[in-house]
Formats: structure tokens, sequence, C-alpha cells
């Protein structure tokens, strides 16, 4: 594909081959992190004792935490180990942070893998400068970087070293408070496949090119230009951004973001740990850290009961009950109980891409009907034994308003099967009002271990009961039934990506009643009050390309129920759509993945 092309086809295997479980990644001590003690296990506490131990906040961030500053010897061998460890290991169980205290590091290149996090650690991007690259290629894949999930960069400037710095994401892969002091690319070396992607609070000085990227979406940022797009490019809040444009070409532009509230983040305050908890702004544009320290508060590291890869989910519940936030270190965690988060204000924050297990088919996590809980940072994979939830924002029936200080959930992503049997009925139910679920992949895996259309069965994957919630940066994938749900009232979406399951059987396996397929995005038909902005759904039925697909969107024709910009493609002319939204759009057809569109509806 040439560099400046506009058009993008689907590799002829599928946008995703099938692969075989990457072989675990052994953890191993890389490098030193802040030394404290470790936490008691439960059986510390002693079985005759009435009450647990109270459980000590702070302490070291484990061996899979790995902590530089500017001195450091080797630090680019060191990096490059954790490359070689995590580069193909999709399904492995390796989890690292790379983290730098604020100071300049010349003639790096951190090449990162899967589950692999950087961040700097200062307040501002600007305390930590890499002259060098942080960069996301897709060799290991043959130059198709559709897969290049779960990884991430926040919180560094960059200076890259010829000038652009190469970021070639699929899902999964937030790129947040960063300053590129240069242009970044999205694409893989050699312009192949790409399927990302998500940029938050970021100034990017010189030119955005996504070339091959086929969709895209940008937060609250700065951004000098931006190239080119394919189907779906969508820009909230951000400076430099293209003009409003869809379908030719492809761009949503928005002014502002109506209610964001970035990600919290680890930092250091002399030698001490913080996490810095940005405040909520309204109408947002550009960065947050423009003038210096960002707006928010912070809470020492003694506030968190810092968790290692093992604990007890009675343990975790403890510390909650305790008043203590949550920090997940790098690792896996296997979970025979739901973690209760019934405290407003509570912070449960991952790092590289810690990993929640539920056993037995129990739930991973709970939220009250609390205010300003923070949700970031990890990702839910779901067990053998079919959940009936596996994240559930506010109980059954929520009703608070929680305007002032909603409950955020950012970088939390869920998967189903892929690193071995899994199954859930519905993946994240969203039942407290005002929720803002910024940047999600909720994924039923269509390749790797525990695949197939029952083995690894998942009917729903994002449900919304809450009113006034509002999602930026969706994306869910490939679930027996409806992907999206939404059932709220007032609810909003900026930018959403979906592909409809690619392992139906037949036709009679997806119908709904009547209809033909599942739509992609459904909102109820109580609904009297709906928002969209950006919205694009694929469909690659490559085990019965005779499949049909009546619609990608549902909803009431109600004048308050409203869409923007839509698409519907059909990768390759495995499967077809009839329409785009209800009855509207024309259909898809032939081979040319060319998308159908809906500029306005109703």
């Amino acid at each position: 594909m040439s560099a400046s092309s506009s058009d993008s086809r689907p590799p002829s295997i599928g946008r995703r081959a099938l692969l075989g479980a990457a072989a675990a990644a052994t953890p191993a001590v890389l490098g030193a992190a802040t030394p404290a003690a470790a936490a008691p296990s439960p059986a510390a506490a002693g079985s005759a004792r009435k009450k647990p131990r109270a459980l000590p906040g702070g302490g070291d961030l484990g061996p899979n935490v790995i902590v530089f500053d500017p001195s450091t010897p080797g630090i680019q061998a060191r990096l490059d180990e954790v490359f070689r460890r995590q580069e193909s290991a999709q399904f492995g169980t390796g989890r690292y942070a790379l983290l730098f205290k604020p100071g300049t590091y010349n003639g790096l290149n951190a090449r990162l893998g899967f589950y692999t996090s950087i961040a700097g650690l200062g307040l501002s991007p600007d305390d930590t400068t890499i002259n060098g690259d942080v960069t996301v290629d897709a060799g290991w894949f043959n130059g198709n970087a559709t897969q290049n999930f779960w990884r991430s960069a926040e919180n560094l400037a960059l200076v890259p070293v010829n000038g652009t710095n190469r970021w070639a994401v699929a899902q999964a892969a937030p790129f947040r408070r960063m300053h590129v002091r240069g242009g970044l690319n999205l694409s893989p070396d050699g312009y192949g496949w790409a399927s990302g992607g998500y940029i938050a609070d970021s100034r990017i000085d010189g030119q955005v090119g996504p070339y091959s990227q086929q969709q895209w979406y940008t937060r609250d940022s700065s951004i000098g230009s931006w190239l080119n797009g394919v189907w779906n490019m969508v820009f909230s809040g951000v400076e430099g951004a293209p003009a409003q444009s869809f379908p030719n070409p492809p761009y949503t532009t928005l002014g502002t973001t109506p209610i964001s509230r970035e990600k919290p983040f680890l930092y250091l305050q002399g030698n001490d740990y913080r996490v810095f908890l940005p405040e909520k702004r309204t109408n947002a544009r550009g960065v947050t850290w423009g003038n210096g320290t960002p707006r928010g508060t912070s809470l020492p590291l003694s506030q968190f009961y810092v968790a290692r890869p093992g604990v007890s989910a009675a343990t975790l519940n403890q510390a909650l009950a305790e008043g203590l936030h949550l920090l997940l270190t790098p690792g896996i965690y296997h979970l025979d109980r739901p973690i209760q988060v019934n405290r407003a204000g509570t912070v449960v924050l991952g790092l590289g891409y810690a990993t929640l297990i539920p056993d037995g088919g129990v739930t991973a996590v709970q939220v009250a009907d609390v205010d300003g809980v923070r949700l970031a940072g990890f990702l839910v994979d779901a067990g053998p034994v079919n959940s009936a939830t596996l994240l559930e924002i506010g109980p059954r029936g929520a009703s608070r308003d929680h305007s002032a200080n909603p409950t955020t959930v950012q970088d939390v992503f869920v998967r189903i099967g892929g690193a071995g049997a899994g199954k859930a009925t519905t993946s994240m139910v969203i039942n407290n009002r005002h929720t803002i679920v910024d940047h999600t992949w909720v994924w039923r895996a269509d390749h790797g271990e525990g695949v197939g259309w029952e083995t690894n069965r998942a009917d729903y994957g994002v449900v919304v009961n809450g009113d006034d919630v509002l999602a930026t940066g969706l994306f869910v994938e490939h679930f027996n039934k409806y992907d999206v749900q939404w059932n709220g009232q007032r609810g909003r979406t900026i930018f959403f990506q979906n592909e409809k399951a690619y392992d139906a059987p037949n036709q009679a396996a997806i119908q709904n009643g009547s209809i033909k397929g599942y739509a992609a995005y459904k909102v109820g038909d109580g609904v009297t009050s709906h928002e969209g902005w950006g919205l694009g759904s694929y469909c690659y039925y490559n085990v019965n390309p005779s499949i049909v697909q009546h619609h990608g969107f549902a909803a009431p024709v109600r004048s308050g129920v409203r869409f923007h910009n839509l698409l519907v493609v059909s990768l390759g002319g495995q499967g077809q759509y009839e329409c785009v939204i209800n009855d509207t759009g024309s259909p898809t057809s032939g081979t040319s993945t060319v998308p159908s569109t809906v500029v306005s509806y109703p």
C-alpha cells in the first residue's frame, strides 16, 4: 500500500489470523523497585483472631515494575530483554511496567510488546524526556499490526531520533499524556494492515500519520496536523483536528468533549510515590498539563494496598473495607469472589496490564451506587465457568445522581477466550448514572485458545442500564448477540468500533426474531434520548460468508435519538449488511470493502 493511500483492505485470511497461544513468559527481576515491606498473606493473621490484622498501605511495587533513573546503567539492554519476552507473547502470562523517573534519557528505543506499559513518573510529561523512541511495530506478525493489543505509553516527552515516532497499534493500546516533539506514525513498517486506536491528553507537535489505520479516536489533545483517514477517524476536544467532513474524508470532529476526567497515574514527589487524580472537566479541549501542574488532587501510596499476584480476593476486599485504595502490580490475580468497591472515591489502579480472572463463575468487580469511583488500567479475563457478568458498575436499579463526581472506567479491558477457555453471558454492565467509560476494548476472542461459537460463548458485550452515561472510545467486538445494548436515557457515545462475530455457523445462529442478526449497537425501545458520533460496525463471517446482517445499528425512531456519521463495512465480502441503521442506508455488496454510510439519523 502506498504511504498516502486512503484505501485499506483486510487480509485474505481474516483481519486477525488464528494464532496458537504464545508461550508464557517467565517473570524475573529486571530492575529494582522502591524497597518496602511486603503485605502479609491472609494466613499470617492467625486463625484464632476474630479479625484479621490490619493491612499496611504502601509497599514494594514488585519485580515486574522496573524503575529507571537517568543514571541507571544498561537501560537499553533491560528494555530489549523485556521486549524479547513480550514481542509475540500475545496470550502469555508476563506483565511489565517500565517506569522512568523525571529527567532526561538519551539514545533509547523502547520497543513495546504485549502487556507492557511505559510511563514517566513526573506530574507533567515534560518532566521526563526520552531523546529517542517508544516504538510499536509489527515485525512479529509479518507487518500486520491488527493484533498489536495490550500495551500503553503514558506521561513521557519524546524527541524521536528521525523526527517521527512509530506507534502501530490495534485495540487496548492507549497513548495518554504524551508529548511527541515531532510526528507520530500510526502504521507499521511497510504500511500493512492496522486497526486502532486511542490518543488522549497528548500533544503531538508535528503531523499524525494514520496511513493504513482503519479507525482512530483522539480526545482532548493538540496536534500539528492530521494526514489522512481510511474509514472512521473521530476527534473531540482536539486542537489542530481536521474539520468535520465525514464521509470523505471520514472525519468526525467535535470541538469539545462534553465531560472528561483523565486517568489516575502514579508519580514521584521527591522519593515518595503518589497517585494523581485529575479533576473533571466539562466541554474540554486540549491537554490538561499545558500550563504545568495539572489540576486535581493526589494520594500518597500509603493510602493504597499494593497488591501482588497470588493475593486473595478476601484480602483485596479487606483492604477496601479498611479504607485503602488498590494498586494492582503487574501479574495475574485469580478471584474466588468479586472485588467489592463500596466506598465513594475509591481508586483501583492497575499497572502493567494486571489481569483479574474470576474463577467458578463469579463476577470480577462490583461497584456500589456511590460517587467518584475510579477504575483504571487492568484487564478482566473470563474464566472457564460461565460468569453472568464480569464487571458491574452499580447494582441493578441504581438511581443516585453522580453528575458532580461520576465513576470513571478507563483503560479497563475485558477478554473472553483467547488465552484459554472463557465464558460470560454479559461482560460489562453499567447501572450507575453519569458513569464515564473512557476507552475500553471488550473482546470475545476470534483467535487463540478456547475459541468457538459455543466454546467462548458470550452473548452481550456492554449493557448500559444507567441514565446519563457517556462513552468516549468504545471498542466492542464479536459477541454472540448484541455487542452493545443501551437501555439508559440520555446516553452518549463518541466513537464506536465493532466487528460482528466471525464464527457464526449459519444464518439461523444469529437470527433475532424476524431480524437477520443482532445489531452491533442497540438502543432500547423505551429510550427517548440518545446520541452517538462516529460509529462503525464491520462484518467478516468467515465460517459462512453467505450470512446476511440486516443492520449494524438499531434504535427507536424518535427525534431525541440521534446519530451522526455511521458506517458499516463488509470485510472482503465475507457476509453483507442490508442497511446501516434500522432500515436506512445502502447495503454493502461484493468484495470491495467499501463502507456504506449514513451521515445523520433520523
